[in-house]
């Protein structure tokens, strides 16, 4: 596709321009030049390419869009943008500074493009700042507002945190009852808007002038995919979590873990934690077959495992029954029974492999050599795990687990 660069509102009066294609769905992402917290942050290098650059790309390849426009004040930017396959709206200065809001940014582009004859149907907002972008999660996002089942479909990331304000005599629990502590799996989740994307009908949005208005629907995305750079520390972990997913990618062998023996939670790991009532109000709880075939698996290789849970359901036990390993269940002590089990079996903490996905669980991450987490699982959590796995619980995660620990290269399975 040929680009180019659209010229300032002074050219458009002076000067006839050429029409643009037509077009139903267009990617509009603001990034301007300035930038307190991260300068010059649309082009700061992720992966080795500017995060703007890795904006367009990520959009260009999304099923349903037709166009992406970079609205910018820098020629930089502007010229990255255009180097990528977008196309270029120049940006008054008026509209690029700190008190500027994003809307007004796309309100002008999208006056730009109607002076080129080409409106689209839906708008897209694109963050250059939110890096990993799911084009999956952005197509269903516009498909979801091209089918009519809504006006405005945005990301969110679901979370279960305990949310506090500071009142006048302290702190205040803002989504929780402070004398009241639920467990996780007995609240409501919650979703956190996360910034990267928002699809919306075009007509809706120049109405408005706002980017919620009418019917609003939620996209879910993976929280792995929901960090947004607005400090130089993000920028580092962008990087470490763009290092981490390229080694993930490839084959199970590319990051093994050679751990002689497993302990896995349950809630969280072996379900997605979350209970479910039949129609005469029993709990049950869905696991994944390829679970059971992973621990299965490990059995085979001798890899001793544990089921270790505060959890005094009895379907932990049973499932334990059924896979045929240890369970301790209804433990409030995990980091004792863990070390008594290694003791047990023979083998060192520094050779175990402790899956877990929740606060809870965050000692005996600690204490382990091969900490391990889902990709769902709790920020406490995955910030002391050595491996974020790509697979959230109840949905293969022990399997991924069980699959790196069965291509570490070891002489014959142990037994401790």
């Amino acid at each position: 596709m040929t680009t180019e660069l659209l010229t300032t509102e002074t050219d458009l009066q002076e000067a006839p321009v050429a029409p643009l294609p037509a077009m139903d769905v267009c990617a509009i992402i603001p990034a301007r030049g300035g930038s307190k917290g991260v300068p010059r942050k649309n082009l700061r290098p992720l992966g080795g390419e500017p995060l703007v650059t890795r904006a367009v790309r990520s959009v260009r390849g999304v099923a349903g869009i037709d166009e992406v426009v970079v609205s910018t004040d820098d020629a930089e930017i502007a010229y990255a943008a255009r180097s990528a396959g977008a196309w270029v709206v120049d940006r008054p200065e008026r509209l690029a500074g700190d008190t500027a809001s994003s809307e007004s940014a796309l309100q002008h582009a999208l006056g730009q493009l109607a002076s080129r004859g080409a409106v689209p149907d839906v708008v897209v907002f694109v963050q250059a700042t939110s890096p990993f972008i799911d084009p999956a999660d952005l197509q269903r996002a516009v498909a979801l507002v091209q089918d009519d089942e809504c006006d405005v479909a945005f990301s969110v990331t679901r979370t279960h945190d305990h949310l506090w304000r500071l009142g006048p005599n302290g702190p205040v629990g803002v989504n929780h009852e402070v004398g009241r502590r639920l467990r996780r799996q007995d609240r409501d989740a919650e979703f956190c808007e996360t910034g990267a994307f928002y699809v919306m009908r075009t007509s809706g949005f120049l109405e408005h002038g706002h980017r919620f208005f009418g019917r609003i629907r939620m996209v879910e995305v993976d929280v792995r995919d929901a960090l947004e750079i607005d400090t130089e520390h993000d920028l580092r972990l962008a990087e470490e979590l763009l290092l981490r997913r390229e080694a993930e990618a490839s084959d199970p062998a590319a990051s093994p873990i050679p751990a002689r023996a497993v302990v896995t939670d349950f809630d969280g790991v072996h379900t997605d934690d979350s209970v479910r009532l039949d129609q005469h109000g029993v709990e049950s709880v869905v696991v994944s077959r390829s679970d059971g075939m992973g621990v299965a698996q490990l059995k085979r290789a001798g890899r001793p495992v544990l089921v270790l849970s505060t959890e005094t359901n009895p379907v932990v036990s049973a499932r334990a029954d059924k896979l045929g390993v240890q369970a301790i269940t209804g433990c409030d002590d995990k980091i004792t029974a863990l070390r008594a089990w290694a003791q047990e079996i023979g083998v060192g903490l520094h050779d175990i492999a402790y899956l877990g996905n929740d606060v809870n669980d965050v000692e005996c991450l600690m204490s382990v050599g091969w900490p391990v987490v889902p990709a769902d699982a709790h920020p406490a959590a995955r910030v002391v795990a050595r491996h974020v796995l790509r697979r959230p619980g109840g949905d293969g995660a022990v399997r991924e687990l069980a699959d790196r620990v069965l291509s570490a290269s070891q002489e014959g399975p142990h037994h401790g």
